[in-house]
């Protein structure tokens, strides 16, 4: 066999292989691409007129949502810009709950209690990770699925590339005109060639949440040989427990945030859960950019700020190679590069949705097409034998 055919039939192999669950992978994502804006406008407790005074402080909301939810944990509560509900939410992995109590910030009236589990694009999520599967099984089935996928773009685009001149015009457009067949088969190869560098992104930011020997591969390439450290939670020094304050550490920690940068355009305030653990802020002066907000850490007993070596703390104090781990996710969504980024990832999500599809018609369509041809041969056989036999 020819490295053409042997590459053929890799690609056959591998793409029937993981067709269905990069089918769904890839559906999953184009649904969640805009799950902010489609939620804006049909959850109205999102929003609440703006108001010139002050905001209730952390603890105060937190205690009224708390009676919402008896005996569970409130995680943290999110601020975001004037004009919106602030969200404080219940989250716990070992309990499996995640709510969310939407209160007006300015008079903490409660606006909606939502159970995010049960939620439409809490389920496109889960089918984009997990598959709906357990995460223990459904993770590394995705993971391992979206490296064939990065296979398959890399094998087609050498089984796409075109011998000389005349194939090549071929190459770049769909015959509208021919039969339905010839028509699927040019959708697989002219869309799979134009999606090709957005597939690669798309699959490569996917592989590094898919595989941690992927991620730290990455963090190594671009930071010049150094260790990717796992993000970890500093302690608070527990010897300083007892110092007598007339605020609660958190209200006292975000009050001093709010009047030092007030173009903050979000403010999530997350509670410690045990005595040594500390009092994480994050702040972001943009609207959806995640990979520029700033991870601020402070001892809940001192209110010190506290320094961490995984790139998750400052932005300002981030390496090159930290950036770019973190500007991971904007990539893979398209924020990055704002609503043009987006749409231009929710396309390149539906195309590669559609070539398992259609990669699955042309080969279904060549079996059905060798068929006949077999059962020819088979009948033409024995009238050979009687003549040779008279």
């Amino acid at each position: 066999m020819t490295a053409k055919k042997v590459i053929g039939k890799l690609h056959l192999w591998l793409g029937l292989a993981s067709g269905l669950i990069v089918f769904v992978v890839a559906l999953t994502g184009c649904l969640y691409a805009f799950q902010a804006e489609i939620q804006d406008a049909t959850q109205p407790y999102r929003f609440i007129q703006a108001e010139n005074r002050p905001t209730l402080p952390p603890s105060k909301l937190r205690e009224i949502a708390d009676t919402q939810l008896p005996g569970k944990h409130a995680h943290s509560v999110n601020y975001t810009e004037p004009g919106r509900s602030v969200a404080v939410i219940y989250y716990s992995l070992s309990d499996t709950y995640y709510y969310g109590v939407y209160l007006n910030p300015y008079t903490g009236k409660v606006l909606s209690v939502i159970n995010y589990n049960e939620t439409f694009f809490r389920w496109v999520l889960n089918g984009h990770y997990y598959l709906w599967l357990p995460p223990t099984i459904g993770q590394p089935i995705v993971a391992t699925a979206t490296l064939v996928f990065v296979l398959m773009l890399v094998s087609g685009l050498m089984l796409w590339w075109p011998k000389n001149r005349n194939a090549a015009k071929q190459r770049f457009s769909v015959n509208w005109s021919a039969r339905w067949r010839r028509v699927n088969y040019d959708l697989h190869n002219v869309f799979g060639f134009y999606v090709l560098i957005v597939g690669l992104v798309l699959g490569l930011t996917g592989l590094v949440w898919g595989f941690q020997w992927f991620a730290k591969a990455v963090y190594w390439s671009t930071s010049g040989g150094k260790a990717l450290a796992m993000y970890a939670e500093p302690l608070s020094d527990t010897t300083r427990m007892g110092i007598q304050r007339n605020q609660p550490a958190t209200d006292l920690l975000w009050r001093r945030l709010v009047q030092q940068e007030p173009a903050l355009k979000s403010v999530e305030v997350h509670f410690p859960e045990t005595k040594a653990g500390s009092i994480l802020i994050s702040t972001n002066t943009l609207n959806d950019n995640t990979s520029r907000t700033d991870f601020r850490f402070y001892d809940q007993h001192t209110l010190a700020e506290q320094t961490v070596t995984h790139p998750y703390g400052r932005y300002d104090r981030a390496s090159t190679a930290d950036k770019i781990a973190r500007l991971n996710y904007d990539i893979h969504t398209g924020a990055v590069w704002g609503l043009p980024g987006k749409l231009l990832m929710f396309f390149a999500s539906l195309i590669c949705a559609s070539l398992p599809v259609t990669g699955t018609i042309i080969w279904w369509g060549r079996r059905s097409k060798a068929k006949p041809a077999r059962s020819k041969v088979s009948k033409r056989k024995p009238a050979i034998k009687a003549v040779v036999q008279e």
